[in-house]
């Protein structure tokens, strides 16, 4: 029997191709208004630019920890929202426990 590798939501599968592809298509979108996305075109572009040069395991390495911190980050704001409506969601969640 081939045991399955567990689901890590914070290790990267996506192929360096496939960040670039996402990284275009946020380019694409800005694009229509360039006035108002001006700043975020010229740091996507850098974005871009890292994942081209870096090498797969590196890219790995460092997108697995970004997304980490983005979980962290929507808990942490989520949390920190409790006079608005998180609070209902935490609320939710916690009589789930």
């Amino acid at each position: 029997m081939v045991k399955k590798n567990s689901f890590d939501p914070d290790n990267l599968v996506l192929s360096k191709q496939e960040i670039l592809e996402f990284c275009d298509r946020v380019l694409e979108k800005w694009n229509k208004n360039p006035t108002k996305n001006a700043k975020n075109i010229i740091a996507m572009g850098a974005v871009k630019a890292s994942v081209m040069w870096t090498d797969d395991e590196s890219l790995k390495a460092i997108w697995s920890e970004i997304l980490n911190w983005t979980f962290e980050l929507l808990y942490e704001n989520a949390m920190a929202n409790d006079d608005k409506e998180w609070a209902n969601v935490r609320k939710k969640l916690k009589s789930k426990t």
